[in-house]
């Protein structure tokens, strides 16, 4: 039921979602593309089977480039999930989770502002 509460979510965070697509024959333009471009996204998200994914960066950005999903994104898809459940039964606790993931989300963004400012973000440096 909490996966349900994505079906209509299309991106998280700044990643677009992605559904699991089965490998198909290359002859198959069509299809072999899909799959292909399903590959290369970081946000999975598979119903059939109550999953989500995340493929998480590895190195820093101006380094390697965007080679994954930052942790702010599953926390991203935390609080989504959880909006979703408070609006079907809300309560004092969900609002408070969700105040909290905002807090989370907040703090992060403080952590990137300030490494802009110094000059680092992106890099392998404090």
């Amino acid at each position: 039921m909490a996966l349900e509460t994505l079906k209509d979510v299309k991106e998280i965070g700044e990643f677009e979602v992605g559904f699991p697509v089965s490998p198909v024959n290359e002859h198959d333009f069509e299809g072999y593309e899909t799959w292909k471009i399903s590959l290369r996204k970081f946000v999975i998200i598979n119903y059939s089977t109550n999953t989500i994914a995340f493929k998480i960066q590895k190195g820093p950005i101006k380094e390697v480039g965007v080679n994954g999903a930052q942790v702010g994104t599953m926390i991203e898809a935390a609080k989504l999930i959880i909006e979703g459940l408070n609006k079907n039964f809300p309560c004092i606790e969900n609002g408070r989770a969700i105040r909290r993931l905002e807090w989370a989300l907040r703090c992060l963004k403080d952590r990137k502002t300030d490494r802009e400012a110094r000059g680092v973000e992106g890099l392998s440096k404090q």
